[in-house]
């Protein structure tokens, strides 16, 4: 019985692997159908979701079944639990790709006004941080977590430098309005893939350590040694 609940986890942990390289390649694909100006390749984006939508259903009900006729417990219970977050978190950002995607369809009627430059940054750093969120996954490795999770300031950084840009080209050209509002659009999906990756970090935290690190970026094992009592000096 314990071989055959540990071959299912090992199949639910492969087939949330499975989904998280899907959904890396929708991003990749979204942004690349944005710089080539390419609508067939968006729109390729836009119908692929079914499947991830697919992955996500039947991820869940692996979870479930496992959770209702195993009663796991300690790791293979925290596992379990944390993968039914982490299915929910790449179910959003082939969400996102599929938002990317419709901004790319309709700007392809556009020609750029600006040199494609830090929407090709930012997704590159987004998924590079969903790549690193999921390798924890698999290993175990808090290291690798924490610092995927630190690095979500930069996203952020990235996504307010572009917004400031575009607001003063439109005002200075308000023919730019359209595409510029497209353009924010796409920058603040690739701010929120690199949120949904520090879910995932966070869970992958959880899972190695069971500490919860979600809105504190210091594991637990640092605060309680800030709180052991000091020595007294002589």
């Amino acid at each position: 019985m314990k071989e055959h609940f540990s071959e299912k986890l090992e199949n639910l942990r492969r087939q949330l692997i499975g989904m998280g390289a899907e959904v890396e390649d929708q991003i990749r694909l979204a942004v690349e159908a944005l710089v080539e100006a390419d609508a067939a390749k968006a729109r390729r984006v836009i119908e692929h979701d079914k499947a991830i939508d697919r992955m996500e259903i039947k991820n869940d009900e692996d979870a479930i079944e496992l959770l209702a006729t195993q009663q796991p417990v300690a790791g293979d219970l925290r596992l379990l639990v944390s993968a039914l977050k982490i299915n929910a978190d790449l179910e959003r950002i082939g969400d996102h790709a599929v938002n990317i995607a419709e901004s790319a369809e309709r700007l392809s009627r556009f020609r750029p006004f600006k040199p494609w430059i830090d929407i090709p940054h930012m997704a590159e750093i987004a998924r590079g941080m969903l790549q690193e969120s999921l390798d924890a996954f698999v290993r175990r490795d808090s290291e690798l977590a924490l610092a995927v999770c630190k690095r979500d300031d930069l996203l952020d950084e990235k996504n307010k430098s572009i917004i400031r840009e575009l607001l003063t080209y439109m005002a200075e050209n308000p023919a730019l309005i359209s595409a510029s509002i497209e353009i924010m659009s796409v920058s603040k999906n690739l701010e929120r893939v690199g949120d949904l990756a520090t879910n995932i970090g966070e869970e992958a935290i959880y899972i190695a350590e069971g500490e919860v690190i979600k809105h504190n970026l210091q594991p637990n094992r640092g605060a309680e040694a800030a709180a052991a009592p000091k020595p007294e000096r002589s």
